[in-house]
């Protein structure tokens, strides 16, 4: 009953470029500040701007990897 469309080496990038991504969500959270009549100047953090992005955007690559590549499937070897 071999009908998966995905090997398990494409469901390992696929779970790994999830997590990447939320990792990414992560790291742009934060940045609220308590008292809403001051400015928080934490929103234009490099963390938040640049670095949480791209690694959000890493994820995404991983993912098209992951549905676009091809793996042998279980590791045999076809003859």
């Amino acid at each position: 009953m071999d009908k998966m469309a995905m090997g398990p080496k494409g469901l390992k990038f696929l779970l790994a470029g999830l997590l990447v991504m939320l990792a990414g969500y992560v790291l742009m959270m934060g940045g609220l500040s308590p008292d809403p009549n001051v400015f928080n100047y934490g929103m234009f953090d490099f963390r938040k701007l640049v670095a949480a992005p791209l690694v959000i955007l890493a994820g995404v690559v991983l993912e098209i990897v992951a549905i676009m590549g091809k793996f042998d499937k279980g590791g045999k070897e076809e003859q």
